[in-house]
């Protein structure tokens, strides 16, 4: 999921960091995510701030459709 966000926000222009902050988020919260699970709040949350279901985020890179 966090190659997904930061590919994400390089294709959006933004950083990780400014991403946490525009949500709210505590610095360093969403470099956690390669080893720990987010709440669904928080996932939902990054999905709508780009604009992608949070499937998307949630599918592994082999996955297809």
């Amino acid at each position: 999921m966090l190659e997904k966000i930061k590919a994400l926000c390089e294709s959006k222009g933004v950083t990780v960091y400014r991403l946490e902050k525009d949500l709210g988020f505590s610095s360093g919260s969403v470099s956690k995510w390669d080893t720990n699970s987010p709440s669904v709040e928080k996932a939902k949350a990054v999905a709508d701030y780009f604009g992608v279901s949070v499937e998307s985020l949630l599918k592994q890179k082999n996955e297809r459709n």
